[in-house]
């Protein structure tokens, strides 16, 4: 049930991880609003989330009543205005790019007026320096989800250096309501869960590049070994090598340290194109047909 205090959602951003929160809204009773102006990228998404609801109606994990109304309560738009408007939380889920990002929040909050929270799916960059330059630096966080987001219980609040008590609170509830477990993380590089990732996914990567063994030993030893659902280099074609490569670029910067150095390996499968699951190819080939 949706929380008291949050209503509509809106979500900025109809890529992968957009398309799943908005989903994941709409099912807890939220009326959602998935934006993008890339009117493929829209269509595409809001066909993903009915497929993936139809899935679920047919694996018998979703009644048909709730896949019903939270298909009646998902939109999709181009307008940011119309995205925005009437909306308790807006969130964004767009690529991994400070000056992206903060002119899209810059945007929102032109539009939206005061008192909304605006929250950024961000896996790594600053909460604080984000907000930089808000009129309402208070009512801004961290709102980072996991892929794939109908399924992956973890949401990282994280908190920047003006987000009021009152905004953490809400999200707390909110996450709560989508079925989701928050932790609560301050506003540090790559905060928890990336920061220690991505030194894991690095160094299977090095250890591939160095001819450990191949990526399939190496997945099948951190999830037999180590009972990790999935392991770090299929973990990573998920997330998509070039994602994974910008993070370890900002980490490498922010922290100095040489674990987040970005391997050679990864850095040519980029420039080749091969970049995971979204493009048929990474460490594994994929199959993206229908």
């Amino acid at each position: 049930m949706a929380y008291r205090g949050i209503g509509k959602v809106a979500v900025i951003g109809a890529g992968t991880m957009g398309r799943g929160i908005a989903q994941v809204a709409a099912m807890a009773g939220h009326e959602a609003v998935l934006c993008d102006v890339d009117a493929a990228q829209l269509e595409h998404a809001l066909a993903g989330i009915e497929a993936t609801l139809d899935k679920g109606v047919r694996l018998g994990k979703v009644a048909e009543s709730a896949r019903d109304g939270a298909l009646a309560r998902l939109a999709g738009t181009r307008r940011l205005g119309e995205a925005v408007e009437g909306a308790d939380l807006v969130i964004e889920a767009v690529p991994e790019v400070m000056a992206l990002k903060r002119r899209i929040f810059g945007e929102v909050e032109a539009v939206a007026g005061a008192g909304k929270i605006l929250a950024t799916n961000t896996s790594s960059l600053s909460i604080t320096e984000m907000a930089a330059g808000l009129e309402s630096p208070g009512h801004f966080l961290g709102l980072h989800f996991f892929n794939p987001v109908h399924i992956m219980a973890l949401v990282e609040i994280v908190r920047g250096e003006h987000t009021t008590i009152r905004t953490l609170n809400s999200c707390f509830h909110f996450v709560e309501g989508l079925g989701k477990d928050p932790i609560l993380v301050n506003d540090f590089p790559g905060f928890a869960s990336s920061r220690l990732g991505i030194v894991l996914g690095l160094e299977a990567i090095r250890m591939v590049e160095s001819g450990v063994a191949s990526p399939e030993d190496i997945d099948k030893a951190m999830v037999l070994g180590y009972r990790h659902p999935m392991g770090p280099l299929r973990l990573t074609d998920l997330v998509g090598l070039d994602v994974r490569l910008g993070i370890a670029r900002y980490l490498h910067a922010s922290l100095g340290s040489e674990a987040f150095r970005p391997p050679a390996l990864l850095e040519r499968m980029v420039a080749e194109g091969r970049l995971g699951k979204k493009t048929g190819r990474g460490f594994y080939e994929w199959d993206n047909g229908p």
